[in-house]
């Protein structure tokens, strides 16, 4: 059976239909956005001693890259365990969608939102910096590698928080766990891209480009690994299981692997 961009799409709308009755995702995608506009734009409209100016800058622009980490986080998190919870896993992997459809749906539910907003969340910030802040910081902000790396690092970055959190929710028991765990696991690659925002390494496009070629690199690990660990039977057949679901996903298994 070859891959299906048709159920992968179809796995991606169930997805985001089981986001929007999800309160605490609501809740996240309302409420983190709100402290991740305030706070940069608060501290960028501030003046500030000049030997501080570039500290302020970089912790707000890279803040605004927290954004699409722990959103995706949050949500990927509870794309499996959730659904054991709720009991609507079982449904969902006894159907004939194949691994790779499945994980590049639940990934994609989680990745296109996120980085919408984290791109919308820097666009407003830097129309406000515009606008309202002193010309120092305005030259500050508006430099092509500052736009570069949130173009560039916002949907990598939120990739490899999505498969870390997938991984960490096909092992976990509990959603919360899951979800902070997850959140946790998904910071240090920003600490790459902080020496950038802080100019501990010098930017430039060609920084830019080759830090987003060590994330993506990250990226197709986490998918690769994330691939290994995404085992139908394992994920259905936990203490609760029966005979009877092991007969089902068996054949299923063997199919989505042909």
């Amino acid at each position: 059976m070859s891959f299906s961009l048709g159920r992968a799409r179809a796995v991606l709308v169930k997805e985001l239909r089981d986001f929007r009755r999800n309160k605490f995702i609501i809740g996240t995608i309302v409420v983190l956005p709100l402290i991740f506009i305030i706070v940069p734009i608060s501290d960028l409209f501030r003046a500030a001693p000049p030997r501080l100016q570039t500290v302020q800058v970089g912790t707000s622009l890279l803040l605004l890259l927290v954004a699409p980490v722990v959103m995706p986080a949050t949500i990927a998190a509870y794309s499996v365990v959730g659904e054991k919870e709720q009991g609507t896993l079982e449904p969902v992997l006894t159907t004939p969608v194949r691994r790779e459809e499945l994980l590049i749906g639940k990934a994609s539910a989680a990745l296109l939102p996120s980085v919408a907003i984290a791109y919308l969340l820097f666009t407003v910030v830097v129309i406000a910096v515009r606008i309202g802040a002193s010309h120092v910081v305005v030259d500050d902000v508006w430099q092509p590698q500052n736009f570069l790396a949130q173009a560039l690092f916002s949907p990598l970055l939120a990739g490899w928080a999505i498969w870390v959190g997938i991984a960490i929710s096909a092992r976990s028991s509990d959603v919360r766990v899951a979800q902070q765990l997850g959140t946790l696991a998904s910071l240090p690659p920003l600490a790459i891209v902080a020496l950038i925002e802080y100019q501990v390494i010098t930017p430039s496009v060609t920084t830019a480009l080759i830090i987003g070629a060590i994330l993506a690199g990250l990226d197709a690990l986490g998918w690769w690994f994330v691939g290994t660990l995404f085992n139908r039977e394992r994920l259905i057949t936990g203490r609760n299981a029966t005979r009877a679901t092991r007969r089902r996903v068996a054949p299923q298994e063997a199919a989505s692997s042909t």
